[in-house]
Order: C-alpha cells, then sequence, then structure tokens
C-alpha cells in the first residue's frame, strides 16, 4: 500500500521510557497482560507492520517494534516491503538468537516474513509459497461468489517449526482487500476460502509433511462474527478462530478484527492454552503526545501509524510438550 504521511509537526520522544511504558503496559494494563515465555509453551503473534521498508522509520522506532517482538518466541509479519531495510532493522534490535525468514516479493511488492527464537523453535525443512494449481482453482467457490478464483494477489507464506513435542506449520497471509465494491469483496471472499481449502486440504491428507496448520495474519475482515462473508469463509471447513480476550480490534483507526490465528479443532487446538489477545500498543506508547492540548488524536493516531504501524499484533499461547 501508499506509504501514510509524515506526521507535520515535530514529536521527539525518549526509546528507554517508552520502552518502559511498554512493559508496564504489558505486565499491569488489566486485559492486556501477556503471558512470560514458558519452557512448554509457545507464544506465536502476527503483526502487520505498515509499509515496512517504506516509510522512514527512525532507529528507534524498529526498537520499540522489536521490543514488542522479543515477547513471543514466533512471529508473523506482513507488508515487509521488497527493500528489505525494516525487517532487517527489527531483526538487528532483537537478541542475536532471533532468526529471519522471508518470502519472495509478489503483490504490492510485499514479502511476508518470520522473526523467531533459535533456541526455542527449529525450523523445519518445508517452507515457501503457498500456490493452488490451475486444475483446482474452480474448487475455489462460495455460495453467493459468482466471480471466478484466479490465484492469490500475495500468495501465502509456509513455513513449518518444531518446539517440544509441537510440530505445526504457519500459513503466513496478508489478504486481498482491494474496496468494498462487489467485485473486490468477491475476490477477497474467495482468497479466505482459498487459504480455508488448502489448509482444510493439507490438515486431512496423511502424506502432509506436517498436519497442524495455523493460518495466521492479516486477512482483512472486517469483524470475527458469523454472518461476515469473509469470517464465514474462514471458518466454512472447520478452522476456528480464538476469540480476543479483551475483544480490542487489531486495526487501530477502525477496531476492524483484520487479523486473526486459525487452527483445526483436533491436536492443534488441544494445545492452544486460551490465551489470545491484541495488544493494544497505542494505549502506552507516545502518551505525552496524546496528551498534548494541541495535537488532536487524529494526529496522534497519524503519528503511531507512521513510526509504529496502523495494526496492532495479535498473540496466542500453545502448550508444547
Amino acid at each position: 500500500m501508499p506509504p501514510f504521511p509524515r506526521p507535520r509537526f515535530d514529536f521527539t520522544y525518549d526509546v528507554a521510557r517508552e520502552r518502559a511504558a511498554l512493559r508496564a503496559y504489558r505486565r499491569d494494563k488489566p486485559g492486556r497482560q501477556i503471558p512470560a515465555k514458558a519452557k512448554d509453551r509457545l507464544l506465536i503473534g502476527t503483526w502487520n507492520v505498515a509499509n515496512l521498508g517504506v516509510q522512514d522509520r527512525l532507529d528507534d522506532d524498529y526498537a520499540l517494534i522489536a521490543e514488542v517482538i522479543s515477547w513471543f518466541d514466533l512471529v508473523a509479519v506482513q507488508e515487509v516491503n521488497d527493500d528489505l531495510r525494516g525487517i532487517l532493522a527489527i531483526h538487528e534490535h532483537l537478541p542475536s538468537r532471533y532468526d529471519l525468514l522471508f518470502s519472495d516479493a509478489s503483490g504490492n511488492r510485499e514479502r511476508q516474513a518470520f522473526l523467531y527464537d533459535s533456541r526455542k523453535v527449529k525450523r523445519l525443512r518445508e517452507v515457501g509459497r503457498v500456490a493452488i494449481p490451475p486444475s483446482q482453482l474452480p474448487r475455489i467457490a462460495r455460495q453467493g461468489t459468482t466471480t471466478p478464483f484466479t490465484g492469490f494477489d500475495r500468495g501465502p507464506y509456509l513455513a513449518s517449526f518444531e518446539t517440544g513435542a509441537f510440530r505445526f506449520a504457519l500459513l503466513n497471509v496478508h489478504l486481498f482487500f482491494g474496496s468494498d465494491a462487489p467485485e473486490d469483496l468477491d475476490r477477497r471472499t474467495l482468497e479466505t476460502f482459498a487459504v480455508a481449502w488448502w489448509a482444510d486440504r493439507v490438515h486431512r491428507d496423511a502424506n502432509s509433511y506436517v498436519v497442524d496448520i495455523v493460518p495466521l495474519g492479516d486477512f482483512n475482515l472486517p469483524m470475527a462474527v458469523p454472518g461476515d462473508r469473509i469470517f464465514d469463509a474462514l471458518i466454512a471447513l472447520g478452522l476456528e478462530t480464538p476469540p480476543h480476550s479483551s475483544m480490542i480490534g487489531s486495526a487501530i483507526a477502525s477496531d476492524n478484527h483484520y487479523d486473526q490465528i486459525a487452527f483445526f479443532p483436533g491436536t492443534t487446538k488441544d494445545r492452544f492454552t486460551g490465551q489470545c489477545n491484541v495488544f493494544d500498543f497505542d494505549g502506552a506508547l507516545f502518551q505525552d503526545l496524546w496528551r498534548d492540548p494541541q495535537r488532536t488524536p487524529s494526529q496522534f493516531r497519524g503519528y503511531v501509524r507512521y513510526h509504529i504501524s496502523d495494526h496492532r499484533p495479535l498473540w496466542a499461547e500453545f502448550a508444547t510438550a
């Protein structure tokens, strides 16, 4: 997507103070606590970091983004531009044990990436873009949608991992948005159903390298409620999305639930600890700017989305023993 406009006002912050504010918010704010890492638990996150590699963020901005990512064992990142400077800057601010994987660029010159603690999480052999063969494209159809499915704009990025007794694959998605025009909604619905169809086929195939499939990322899903056509397409074949305990949306400006973590009943769901939430970092960061009587809430959000992101990270916890 096009870069957000640079804020037209001066605001400087102390990175150590903002880092401390993030940690205190994570620890003390009711409904926002994120568990500490544990040997028999896996903390998975997903975060659309807006226009990563396009916007001219400060090095301190990358340090704050890396602070949040470091709370998790494994994070899927979306909106990584073909220009890798953003994701590389975040990686440099993480402890040396964190490794980085990223896809090639596809629609909108975007890549998807994984950052993970290599001491905790072992990468397995299956990694790559998901593509549906042309012969199978007609199978991707939803009731009420007449538009044919022609493939993904940004193909989901698959990577397989293992930690403890948990062997799984993450399907990192950033699905088509377009507009609210009927043809764009059809395309978004079809891409969502294609993720569900592919995950279901792999989950049930005895020859699959990994059968515990966890699609996660930015589904551009307005509301995670039955009756929303995008949500219905996602859960049509059995995928489930755990409720966010705070019920906060992942999109800062709209509170829409664009970002999701999904899994199937059975072994994957059995490992889910029930812990899942959105972390609204914008409630902790840059509070001097928020309280400045010369600035509006819109200006505050503009600063947040330029320097950090317009999406909040979503996380879930799984048992690994």
